[in-house]
């Protein structure tokens, strides 16, 4: 993983080289072990490194292939690098590394655009082509790495974060309206291709984007699977332990695919299902001394703040080596403050202190970890998926806003100020209008469909994306690999509701895992001191939300502010997190990027 930036102008004049070294510099922890920059007339590359696969200088970044006239800049890893540029060679192209970026290198001109469909893996990519002055960017399937836009008439500017692009001033950095309407829904998920800024969109996830010189766009969105039970030959005929089997068979190829890299990986185990099942496999794969880490917090509000009984279970039963890591509430501020900062977007989620604090312990160990992220989305183990089961598709929008939702559009009216609030329920347009488009056969496929391709994106795996960048720590999704989910899309939604949700998956654990794993409560990265605002953590909303830059601003409704400060724990969203949190943090995001 690293971190990427560029610019192509289309007014005549040269890229502005500077602007592009100053969005490099503010990615400096998603790349500490080298840097690039890279120009030619009106296109300008830089990168910052996280050296992952050939660790020698022939892997840098921005890297030229003079004899094909490319240039490319690229964040991720392409997890079959090796077989393609097996591949490759036999069809004559010669190599000067061992990297997966010059894979993609030769891949972009041997294919052009349509070497997306030969990747797996995770990736966001930029490249030049020096004959044509023709730039192309890329994200990956899932929108696991990122790529935020900037764009007027004379430039467009990218970038692997926000707050880079930031850095490149020129930024219309006016509130969207329409993604504050969704923040305050979507439990502070902005879909694509919208932020909460006006001036900065995101390339959506499994999209090519071709910019020609002059500044025509031209899009190719090449995958999406259709979450029907038709959608894969022979799938429809298959049983319940069939799927269980192919299932298990699928989630062994993505960890093991998982494992590519010239460093050791480890695994986030948090104790629960998904990342315990990750434990399991590389065990079964013959993976010895493998490294495990799980984080713990205090209780509070008489909630318990860890969940080391579960992980010590795993750890002890496939013999790994286990690092607990036990948080005082004295480093929980610091760390509060500086996740915000790192945020490419808010996000209003606890986890992100978690997987902050957890990131900067791991890194001092490992540089590759693997994750148990997406598998709740993937295999339906949230709780409003129940509720859609034998509900019709017109009937999905209603009951899934009733589960999901934060609030109503009614109710918006007194949280935003007048300023700030749509006449229109644009939350609730767009996921009528995502779920009544074609394919999927049910209710629920239609929700697990939104779920993956938005909702997911722009919550846990940016979250987890941001939070271990942050100390260039580079963390895998086994359960995002796309083939898995295609298979998972096309298995019947009665069996991914089976025992509670996941039951697909807890039916293929149960061969690997003690009961006690796969029966227990659903978890999640505990801070009971950030659910159950109190102290010095009031005190930080407080300040955020009252102070000068807030008034100004004027987001929100001011009694309903005094309201939520008067009683900060008693004000609870649909799914029971702290309203006055997703306030708080919303105005500490802009300010800590100086908005």
């Amino acid at each position: 993983m690293c971190g990427l930036s560029g610019e192509i102008r289309f007014d005549g004049r040269p890229a502005d080289v500077a602007a592009v070294a100053r969005m490099s510099e503010v990615m400096s922890d998603r790349g500490p072990d080298g840097s690039g920059l890279w120009s030619l007339g009106p296109i300008a590359l830089g990168h910052r490194r996280l050296k992952i696969i050939d660790l020698s200088d022939r892997g840098a970044q921005p890297m030229t292939d003079s004899a094909l006239g490319l240039t490319a800049v690229f964040n991720g890893c392409l997890y079959n690098y090796r077989e393609l540029r097996e591949e490759l060679e036999g069809q004559g192209y010669r190599f000067f590394s061992t990297s997966d970026t010059e894979v993609l290198v030769k891949a972009f001109h041997r294919w052009g655009i349509d070497c997306v469909d030969h990747f797996k893996g995770m990736f966001a990519f930029a490249v030049a082509e020096r004959d044509t002055g023709r730039l192309t960017l890329g994200r990956d399937r899932l929108g696991i790495k990122p790529l935020y836009l900037s764009q007027d008439a004379d430039r467009l500017r990218f970038a692997s974060s926000l707050p880079a692009l930031l850095a490149g001033t020129g930024v219309d950095t006016g509130i969207d309206r329409v993604a504050l309407h969704h923040y305050m829904t979507f439990h502070s998920v902005v879909p694509v291709e919208r932020t909460i800024l006006t001036g900065v969109r995101k390339l959506p996830p499994a999209t090519v984007r071709t910019v020609e010189p002059d500044g025509t766009v031209t899009d190719r969105r090449y995958w999406q699977p259709p979450y029907t039970r038709s959608a894969l030959p022979g799938c429809a005929r298959l049983s319940s332990s069939e799927w269980r089997e192919a299932v298990l068979d699928q989630l062994r190829v993505a960890v093991r695919r998982r494992m590519v890299a010239d460093v050791p990986v480890g695994v986030l185990l948090s104790g629960g299902l998904d990342s315990s099942l990750i434990v399991a496999l590389l065990a079964g794969e013959g993976q010895t001394g493998l490294s495990t880490f799980s984080i713990g917090f205090s209780a509070a509000g008489g909630e318990r703040g860890d969940e080391f009984a579960y992980s010590d279970l795993v750890a002890g039963e496939f013999g790994t080596d286990h690092h607990r890591i036990p948080i005082d509430d004295t480093r929980l501020l610091p760390a509060l403050e500086h996740a915000v900062r790192a945020m490419s977007e808010p996000m209003v989620s606890h986890d992100c202190v978690a997987f902050h604090l957890l990131s900067q312990e791991v890194s001092r160990h490992v540089k590759v970890v693997q994750s148990g992220q997406g598998a709740d989305e993937v295999f339906a183990g949230y709780s409003w998926y129940p509720p859609l089961a034998g509900v019709s598709r017109e009937d999905a929008a209603v009951t899934y806003a009733e589960e999901f939702f934060d609030r109503s559009h009614g109710t918006l009216a007194g949280i935003l100020s007048p300023e700030y609030m749509l006449e229109r329920d644009v939350s609730g347009e767009f996921v009528r209008h995502h779920l009544a488009a074609p394919g999927a056969d049910t209710a629920l496929d239609a929700v697990l469909r939104l779920d993956t391709e938005v909702m997911l994106v722009d919550d846990p795996v940016k979250r987890v994306d941001n939070m271990t960048m942050a100390f260039g720590l580079e963390a895998r999704t086994p359960f995002l690999d796309h083939e898995l989910v295609e298979l998972a899309a096309a298995c019947p939604p009665e069996l991914k509701l089976a025992s509670g949700g996941k039951g697909v998956l807890k039916d293929a654990a149960r061969r690997l895992l003690p009961a006690e794993i796969i029966d227990r409560p659903k978890g999640y990265f505990p801070v009971p001191a950030i659910r159950h605002i109190h102290g010095p953590f009031l005190e930080l909303v407080r300040d955020a939300l009252t102070g000068q830059a807030a008034r100004s601003r004027g987001l929100f409704d001011q009694p309903y502010v005094d309201k939520l400060l008067a009683a900060p724990d008693e004000h609870r969203t649909t799914l029971g997190a702290n309203a006055l949190w997703q306030l708080g943090l919303l105005e500490l995001w802009l300010q800590a990027q100086g908005v």
